[in-house]
Protein backbone atom coordinates (compact mmCIF):
# COMPACT_ATOMS: atom_id res chain seq x y z
CA UNK A 1 0.00 0.00 0.00
CA UNK A 2 1.40 3.38 -0.91
CA UNK A 3 0.34 4.57 2.70
CA UNK A 4 3.17 2.16 3.98
CA UNK A 5 6.11 4.53 2.50
CA UNK A 6 5.53 8.07 2.69
CA UNK A 7 7.80 10.74 1.34
CA UNK A 8 8.22 14.31 3.03
CA UNK A 9 9.55 16.30 0.16
CA UNK A 10 9.82 19.96 -1.64
CA UNK A 11 10.92 19.40 -5.23
CA UNK A 12 13.79 22.43 -5.05
CA UNK A 13 15.23 20.64 -2.23
CA UNK A 14 18.33 17.73 -1.83
CA UNK A 15 14.63 15.49 -1.64
CA UNK A 16 15.50 14.81 -5.76
CA UNK A 17 17.89 12.74 -4.30
CA UNK A 18 15.32 10.20 -2.59
CA UNK A 19 12.74 10.55 -5.38
CA UNK A 20 15.65 9.00 -7.82
CA UNK A 21 15.84 6.28 -4.93
CA UNK A 22 12.13 5.98 -4.49
CA UNK A 23 11.84 5.50 -8.79
CA UNK A 24 14.76 2.74 -8.76
CA UNK A 25 13.28 1.01 -5.70
CA UNK A 26 9.91 0.66 -7.65
CA UNK A 27 7.62 0.75 -4.56
CA UNK A 28 4.67 2.66 -4.42
CA UNK A 29 4.72 5.63 -1.92
CA UNK A 30 2.83 8.59 -1.37
CA UNK A 31 4.62 11.98 -1.81
CA UNK A 32 3.87 14.76 0.94
CA UNK A 33 4.89 18.30 -0.18
CA UNK A 34 6.32 20.56 2.43
CA UNK A 35 7.07 24.94 2.17
CA UNK A 36 9.84 26.10 3.61
CA UNK A 37 9.15 27.87 6.79
CA UNK A 38 6.21 26.79 7.03
CA UNK A 39 5.02 23.23 6.83
CA UNK A 40 8.06 21.84 7.48
CA UNK A 41 8.48 24.17 10.58
CA UNK A 42 4.74 22.54 11.65
CA UNK A 43 4.92 20.86 14.83
CA UNK A 44 3.38 17.72 12.90
CA UNK A 45 6.37 17.17 11.18
CA UNK A 46 8.91 18.22 13.49
CA UNK A 47 7.46 15.16 15.18
CA UNK A 48 9.03 13.48 12.31
CA UNK A 49 12.11 15.25 11.58
CA UNK A 50 13.23 17.83 14.60
CA UNK A 51 15.51 19.32 12.05
CA UNK A 52 12.39 20.80 10.01
CA UNK A 53 14.30 19.75 7.14
CA UNK A 54 13.41 17.54 4.29
CA UNK A 55 13.51 14.88 2.93
CA UNK A 56 12.50 12.74 5.01
CA UNK A 57 10.76 9.00 4.87
CA UNK A 58 7.67 6.84 6.74
CA UNK A 59 8.27 3.36 6.07
CA UNK A 60 5.91 1.06 8.02
CA UNK A 61 5.78 3.71 10.72
CA UNK A 62 9.32 4.00 11.22
CA UNK A 63 10.88 7.08 10.04
CA UNK A 64 14.79 8.05 8.43
CA UNK A 65 16.31 11.34 7.60
CA UNK A 66 19.19 12.00 5.91
CA UNK A 67 19.63 11.20 2.13
CA UNK A 68 22.35 9.26 2.62
CA UNK A 69 21.14 7.02 5.03
CA UNK A 70 17.19 6.79 3.55
CA UNK A 71 19.21 5.67 0.20
CA UNK A 72 20.63 2.47 2.12
CA UNK A 73 17.55 2.13 4.03
CA UNK A 74 15.67 1.94 1.19
CA UNK A 75 18.03 -0.52 -0.48
CA UNK A 76 17.61 -2.99 2.42
CA UNK A 77 14.18 -2.18 3.15
CA UNK A 78 13.47 -3.50 -0.93
CA UNK A 79 16.12 -5.92 -2.17
CA UNK A 80 13.84 -7.70 -4.95
CA UNK A 81 15.23 -4.02 -6.70
CA UNK A 82 18.91 -5.06 -6.31
CA UNK A 83 20.39 -1.52 -5.44
CA UNK A 84 23.04 -2.83 -2.45
CA UNK A 85 25.60 -4.90 -2.99
CA UNK A 86 25.94 -8.68 -1.26
CA UNK A 87 26.92 -7.42 2.36
CA UNK A 88 30.18 -9.56 2.07
CA UNK A 89 31.02 -6.80 -0.81
CA UNK A 90 30.02 -3.34 0.46
CA UNK A 91 33.47 -2.04 1.26
CA UNK A 92 33.58 0.50 -1.34
CA UNK A 93 29.79 0.99 -1.44
CA UNK A 94 29.39 2.43 1.76
CA UNK A 95 32.77 4.01 2.13
CA UNK A 96 32.14 6.32 -0.73
CA UNK A 97 28.25 6.43 -0.28
CA UNK A 98 29.34 8.32 3.04
CA UNK A 99 32.16 10.01 1.47
CA UNK A 100 30.19 12.15 -0.72
CA UNK A 101 27.73 13.24 2.32
CA UNK A 102 30.76 13.62 4.62
CA UNK A 103 33.67 15.47 3.33
CA UNK A 104 31.88 16.33 -0.13
CA UNK A 105 28.95 17.44 0.92
CA UNK A 106 30.99 19.65 4.57
CA UNK A 107 33.29 20.77 1.52
CA UNK A 108 31.11 21.85 -1.21
CA UNK A 109 29.06 23.77 1.63
CA UNK A 110 32.13 25.55 2.63
CA UNK A 111 33.03 26.70 0.04
CA UNK A 112 29.63 27.89 -0.68
CA UNK A 113 29.95 29.73 2.30
CA UNK A 114 32.90 31.84 1.26
CA UNK A 115 35.39 29.06 4.13
CA UNK A 116 38.42 28.40 2.77
CA UNK A 117 40.47 26.24 5.21
CA UNK A 118 44.21 27.35 6.19
CA UNK A 119 46.85 24.57 6.50
CA UNK A 120 46.41 23.85 10.01
CA UNK A 121 42.38 23.92 9.26
CA UNK A 122 42.84 21.14 7.20
CA UNK A 123 44.20 18.74 9.75
CA UNK A 124 40.85 19.77 11.65
CA UNK A 125 38.39 19.43 8.89
CA UNK A 126 37.35 16.00 8.01
CA UNK A 127 37.23 17.15 4.40
CA UNK A 128 40.48 18.02 4.93
CA UNK A 129 40.31 20.90 1.49
CA UNK A 130 37.62 20.89 -1.28
CA UNK A 131 40.25 19.76 -3.89
CA UNK A 132 41.41 16.80 -1.77
CA UNK A 133 37.85 15.95 -1.43
CA UNK A 134 37.01 15.84 -5.25
CA UNK A 135 40.68 14.65 -6.53
CA UNK A 136 39.43 12.00 -3.85
CA UNK A 137 35.88 11.20 -5.56
CA UNK A 138 37.34 11.49 -9.23
CA UNK A 139 39.51 8.94 -7.96
CA UNK A 140 36.11 6.72 -6.99
CA UNK A 141 34.54 7.18 -10.08
CA UNK A 142 37.01 7.81 -12.58
CA UNK A 143 37.11 5.17 -15.70
CA UNK A 144 34.00 3.48 -13.99
CA UNK A 145 30.38 2.78 -15.14
CA UNK A 146 29.21 2.61 -11.06
CA UNK A 147 30.99 3.51 -8.16
CA UNK A 148 30.59 0.23 -5.88
CA UNK A 149 31.21 -2.49 -8.40
CA UNK A 150 30.17 -3.99 -11.60
CA UNK A 151 26.48 -3.00 -10.95
CA UNK A 152 24.35 -0.03 -10.08
CA UNK A 153 23.48 0.52 -6.54
CA UNK A 154 22.11 3.30 -4.19
CA UNK A 155 25.82 4.48 -3.63
CA UNK A 156 25.41 5.56 -7.23
CA UNK A 157 22.12 7.29 -6.45
CA UNK A 158 23.84 9.60 -4.22
CA UNK A 159 27.10 9.92 -5.65
CA UNK A 160 25.80 10.24 -9.31
CA UNK A 161 23.71 13.15 -7.12
CA UNK A 162 26.34 15.45 -5.79
CA UNK A 163 27.88 15.38 -9.02
CA UNK A 164 25.23 15.93 -11.67
CA UNK A 165 23.75 18.95 -9.13
CA UNK A 166 27.24 20.25 -8.89
CA UNK A 167 27.98 19.94 -12.39
CA UNK A 168 24.91 21.71 -12.91
CA UNK A 169 25.01 24.57 -10.57
CA UNK A 170 29.17 24.68 -11.04
CA UNK A 171 29.35 23.83 -7.33
CA UNK A 172 31.95 20.61 -8.41
CA UNK A 173 33.90 21.47 -11.05
CA UNK A 174 33.85 19.81 -14.81
CA UNK A 175 36.34 16.82 -14.84
CA UNK A 176 36.38 14.25 -17.79
CA UNK A 177 35.47 11.89 -15.24
CA UNK A 178 32.57 13.72 -13.50
CA UNK A 179 31.02 13.94 -16.50
CA UNK A 180 31.06 10.82 -17.82
CA UNK A 181 29.98 8.87 -15.10
CA UNK A 182 27.00 11.36 -14.89
CA UNK A 183 26.26 10.99 -18.73
CA UNK A 184 25.41 7.36 -17.79
CA UNK A 185 23.87 7.95 -15.09
CA UNK A 186 21.19 10.33 -16.73
CA UNK A 187 20.39 7.45 -18.94
CA UNK A 188 18.82 5.82 -16.54
CA UNK A 189 14.76 5.10 -16.66
CA UNK A 190 14.48 5.87 -12.39
CA UNK A 191 16.57 9.10 -13.61
CA UNK A 192 13.90 10.45 -15.95
CA UNK A 193 11.12 9.55 -14.12
CA UNK A 194 12.10 11.41 -11.04
CA UNK A 195 13.32 14.13 -12.61
CA UNK A 196 9.92 14.42 -14.65
CA UNK A 197 8.37 14.61 -11.32
CA UNK A 198 9.92 17.25 -9.79
CA UNK A 199 10.35 19.26 -12.64
CA UNK A 200 6.84 18.90 -12.85
CA UNK A 201 6.14 20.12 -9.30
CA UNK A 202 8.27 22.71 -9.86
CA UNK A 203 6.86 24.05 -12.56
CA UNK A 204 3.24 23.89 -10.84
CA UNK A 205 4.51 25.53 -7.58
CA UNK A 206 6.49 28.74 -10.21
CA UNK A 207 2.95 29.23 -11.70
CA UNK A 208 0.87 29.17 -8.47
CA UNK A 209 0.77 33.01 -7.21
CA UNK A 210 2.17 33.35 -3.55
Amino acid sequence: MADELIFYTNPMSRGQIVRWMLEEVGAPYETKILGYGTSMKDAAYLAINPMGKVPAIVHNGRVVTECAAICAYLADAFPSAGLAPATTDRADYYRWLFFAAGPVEQAITAKHFGIEPDADQQRMAGFGSLGAALDALEGAIAGKTYVAGERFSAADVYVGSQIDWGLQFGTIPSRPAFEAYAVGLRERAGYKAAKAIDNALIAEMQATPA
